[in-house]
């Protein structure tokens, strides 16, 4: 057995995540562009073709559920990668707007906002030491943890939203 070297940092040895945070961003925010073709096409069905409201309730219902799973993504996502204040918002605003989240998605790539891996550990960026910093680290040393909580606070929004009622009423 190799003798261990105590300056190594392990989040260099330990095996990199599959679901990066490009591809995560990347999934759910195609995610949210399908959902949004879901519901204008329930929209044109029921009011164009009077077929019924079965495809504006089914497709809001997938829309309203990704577009909250866009929302705490973007959040995440644009905590770990550093992103202004400014930019989170604007990325949360790309899901009101139809097909939005996809274009948005590619100016990101174009100025390389989505690189980078899960930030596990600190560094010796100085911004590593603020509470939000240390939290987020906390939460993406766990996740299976970050994934079932975040999950449960999904479901526990989405299904607070439904009982209030859908939008416009």
């Amino acid at each position: 057995m190799p003798e261990s070297d105590p300056t190594t940092d392990l989040t260099t040895v330990a095996a990199p995540s599959r679901l990066s945070p490009r591809r995560l961003y990347r999934t759910v925010a195609i995610a949210e562009a399908v959902t949004w073709t879901l519901l204008i096409t329930g929209m044109i069905l029921k009011y164009v073709l009077d077929a019924g409201d079965v495809g504006v309730r089914v497709g809001g219902f997938l829309h309203g559920f990704v577009f909250l799973a866009y929302g705490m993504t973007a959040v995440l996502v644009g905590l770990n990668q550093r992103w202004s204040v400014g930019l989170i918002a604007g990325s949360l605003l790309t899901a009101v707007v139809p097909y939005a989240t996809v274009p948005f998605d590619r100016w990101l790539e174009r100025r390389h906002l989505l690189d980078g891996a899960w930030r596990r550990a600190a560094s010796d960026d100085p911004r590593d030491g603020t509470a939000v910093d240390r939290m987020l680290r906390g939460v993406l040393r766990h996740p299976g943890l970050l994934a079932a909580g975040s999950a449960v606070a999904l479901v526990a929004l989405f299904a607070t939203l439904l009982a209030l009622g859908p939008p416009g009423r």
